[in-house]
């Protein structure tokens, strides 16, 4: 039997308080998307900075930063992501969302900062102090991916929860715009006070600009503080998981417009379940939804966060000036302008098209179209690499690459924040959201770091010779398919449904994935009302 607080979430007419919450929780991903795209600018300003003397014999171009200092820099960020995943979202349902959510966001600010206040100029202090914060912002960052897809998919409606979780997640696509453009301004500002230096000259304001970057990355996450902690313990974990359904109906009350008469409850709370986490009822309810929130979260993000293979074709003489033309600031600001123009072009772009459909056509869909496109696109660039693109980076070029983004985040990018934070039990929810997102973070290293190396063909600029473009590229495109096919026999549709409702049809469907070891099967597309079985 439903409570009435529940269903009355469920039923709850669109409020101001919505907003306010997609806001709040939009915060943290803003965060991480600024500081994961400042990032690549700020890196010229290092190399500019601290290896203006690097010999060319070692294979480091003059002014770039080492090939292995790269790797490391963004994957202990992301390792510290997978730690704050799990570490988070298993706090989130022991001791509340709301009693950790603070501590995500203070770990956020404070490392922003910590990464711009290393106290030496000595670039192997400077290095690794920045390594170190970076673990820290990505442990804070990690963290609050399971407790803002949590929360507001616990304050939402059933017809609108989509929508609301992704416009959560397209703050990410802001902040991408917006470090850019933080970025181009700051350069903008230290270039014109320091009179336009040479190309050869770096000044020593330029170790002032980099640090400012990465500062001004914790003020939008610092605002939010206030609200977070205003913000009530939701009423779903209040009622299912405290078993206090009197103060989850208060809480509601502080928050959403509803009638008492809505929310007063006369029925007795029913016993929660007293099966454990990864225990033979945990996965025989929940093992089929875990592993596919978890592997297609794996999947995608070894293809989205492997744009890096890119980079070196989208930042080419054709869109940018050589080092020798421009001086440290020039070079960071045309970085961080492709980078926004891509962000303003393709990726949000691809975030709205989510929040408008995701609620009208269904998760599953949008996850399949979003793989499917994908691969052709990798497909297109891929195969015919060395033959035509890598001598032709034009237009045609650049319109496959902004469709990779486009229908990343108008596909798995976002429907794999979206579907762990509906699918499990109100006590298993942040957990098992934490889970599959570190399995998308493990994924991310082996694309950002794994697939960055692999992609070279010859041994340049420090990386060690690899399978080369076409390869890499090619083996993103069957990752894609694979993604489309985990998604068609494993995931189940959310769209419309209560939370509550996906949560007790686990038991009959979670069974289907322990028969498949057993007998080969196929698995029918669940609709909205019923599961195909084995």
């Amino acid at each position: 039997m439903a409570l009435k607080v529940l269903s009355a979430l469920d039923s709850a007419r669109t409020q101001y308080y919505h907003f306010k919450a997609i806001i709040v929780a939009g915060m943290g991903l803003f965060t991480d998307a600024y500081d994961l795209f400042c990032i690549p600018p700020i890196m010229k300003l290092l190399g500019r900075i601290y290896y203006k003397d690097r010999e060319k014999y070692r294979g480091d171009r003059l002014y770039e930063v080492s090939a292995v200092v790269t790797s490391v820099m963004v994957g202990t960020a992301l390792l510290g992501t997978v730690v704050g995943q799990l570490v988070f979202g298993y706090l989130g349902d022991r001791i509340g969302r709301r009693r950790v959510y603070g501590l995500a966001l203070t770990l956020m600010v404070l490392s922003s900062i910590g990464c711009g206040l290393s106290l030496s100029t000595s670039r192997t202090f400077v290095l690794l102090s920045l390594v170190f914060f970076r673990f820290v912002l990505g442990v804070g960052i990690g963290g609050d991916y399971p407790l803002s897809a949590t929360i507001i998919s616990e304050f939402a409606n059933r017809k609108t929860r989509g929508s609301f979780i992704a416009a959560v997640f397209s703050m990410q696509g802001f902040g991408i715009l917006v470090s850019s453009t933080v970025t181009m301004i700051v350069c903008a500002i230290f270039n014109r006070a320091s009179n336009y230096p040479p190309p050869n000259h770096t000044p020593e304001s330029a170790d002032l600009a980099w640090r400012l970057i990465l500062m001004i990355g914790a003020v939008p996450a610092g605002l939010t503080y206030y609200w977070r902690m205003m913000m009530p313990e939701t009423a779903r974990y209040t009622a299912l998981v405290e078993g206090n359904v009197i103060q989850a109906a208060k809480d509601m009350q502080k928050v959403l417009d509803v009638t008492l008469s809505q929310i007063e409850e006369e029925e007795t709370l029913p016993n929660p379940p007293s099966y454990s986490l990864f225990s033979k009822e945990f996965l025989r309810r929940h093992g089929r939804d875990l592993f596919s929130c978890a592997a297609n979260w794996f999947l995608v993000d070894i293809v989205f966060y492997s744009s890096n293979l890119f980079q070196s074709k989208v930042y080419d003489k054709r869109y940018l000036r050589q080092k020798d033309e421009v001086n440290a600031f020039e070079e960071a600001f045309q970085y961080a302008k492709v980078q926004a123009i891509i962000a303003a072009c393709s990726t949000i772009p691809g975030y709205f098209a989510t929040v408008y459909f995701i609620d009208r056509i269904g998760r599953v869909k949008i996850q399949i179209m979003g793989f499917f496109f994908m691969a052709l696109a990798l497909f297109a660039i891929g195969i015919p690499y060395y033959i035509y693109w890598d001598s032709h980076t034009n237009a045609g070029f650049m319109v496959l690459y902004g469709l990779t983004f486009f229908f990343s985040n108008f596909g798995p990018n976002t429907t794999t924040f979206i579907v762990p934070a509906e699918l499990f039990p109100a006590r298993f929810r942040s957990t098992c959201h934490g889970i599959s997102g570190a399995f998308g973070k493990i994924g991310a290293i082996i694309g950002s770091v794994g697939f960055l190396w692999a992609s070279h063909n010859k041994k340049e600029n420090g990386y060690t010779k690899g399978i080369g473009m076409t390869a890499s590229l090619v083996i993103l495109g069957v990752i894609c398919v694979l993604g489309m096919i985990v998604t068609y026999f494993f995931t189940r549709e959310t769209k419309g449904r209560s939370l509550e409702e996906n949560e007790n049809e686990d038991e009959t469907t979670g069974v289907c994935i322990l028969r498949c070891f057993r007998n080969p099967c196929i698995f029918p597309q669940a609709s909205n009302n019923q599961v195909g079985h084995a």
